[in-house]
């Protein structure tokens, strides 16, 4: 995904521990399967059902073996298929909880990142001390969020402002949004955090497609670990933080079977 795809945290709502979980070095990464470059792919006519097909593929054949190659243990981690939006579409992601801390987290999103050649690879903490980045957590009625009201929901926000067009993810009962800043530390929605959690409020109890509310808003971890396929066309931004030869190399063979997996499936839904 590219930088400001998703600006989400799925943290909330059962999926993170609680106000604990910076605490006791719970994080998330929030990712595509699907490559965003090098790999031709004709994705006009893709829908979410081919996108969740190959995502929920590429999560069963590949993502432990990421975690164990940067030496982390699968057995901490969790990762569940969810809907997440970019720039008005909705599209299937993963979210991978893990026990890790700051440095362990942005290394495993720099090897899913290399592997699945994304643009970046969204780390992000509910509770951490110090958090600078606002989200907004949308609660929908049980049972009810679907992907296409999830993006029914992400159109009527952005009627209510551009600004909240960035993305989200959606999870259990709630979709998350993040005000994501960059590099600069001015949002990308143009927002400020009480701003853009009240657009969002609007927004929710505008909505005709369902009983909303706002379930919570604050300040969060959230960081990009990000790679510029232009420019390092061999993941060198990801390879540079990694700095392990070994690793590289484990990451390379990965980085084949994804490919070939991704090949397979495009080539059936007709991708290629």
């Amino acid at each position: 995904m590219r930088p400001a795809m998703l600006l989400v945290l799925s943290a909330a709502l059962g999926f993170f521990s609680g106000p604990g979980a910076a605490k006791d070095e719970t994080r998330l990464l929030g990712y595509e399967a699907i490559p965003s470059a090098q790999l031709a792919l004709d994705l006009d006519g893709a829908d979410y059902a081919q996108r969740a097909e190959l995502t929920d593929a590429v999560h069963t054949a590949l993502v432990a073996d990421v975690i164990r190659a940067t030496g982390l243990d699968p057995a901490t981690a969790t990762t569940e298929l969810t809907p997440g939006g970019y720039l008005l579409r909705t599209n299937a992601s993963l979210q991978t909880e893990i026990f890790a801390d700051e440095a362990q987290a942005a290394r495993l999103a720099a090897a899913l990142g290399y592997v699945l050649r994304q643009w970046s690879v969204l780390v992000t903490a509910l509770a951490e001390e110090g958090g600078d980045t606002g989200y907004v957590v949308v609660n929908f009625p049980e049972d009810v969020l679907t992907p296409a009201l999830a993006q029914s929901f992400f159109e009527a926000a952005v009627a209510e402002d551009a600004g909240l067009g960035g993305g989200y993810t959606a999870f259990g009962d709630a979709m998350i949004f993040l005000n994501m800043r960059d590099a600069d530390g001015a949002p990308y929605s143009g927002l400020d955090d009480i701003a853009f959690a009240a657009r969002l409020g609007l927004a929710a109890g505008r909505f005709p497609g369902a009983d909303l509310g706002v379930a919570g808003a604050g300040l969060a971890y959230a960081r990009f670990v990000a790679n510029d396929w232009d420019a390092s066309p061999e993941g060198e931004d990801y390879a540079a933080l990694l700095a392990d030869p070994e690793l590289m190399a484990a990451l390379d063979a990965l980085r084949r079977r994804h490919d070939a997996l991704v090949v397979e499936k495009a080539t059936g839904f007709g991708w290629r």
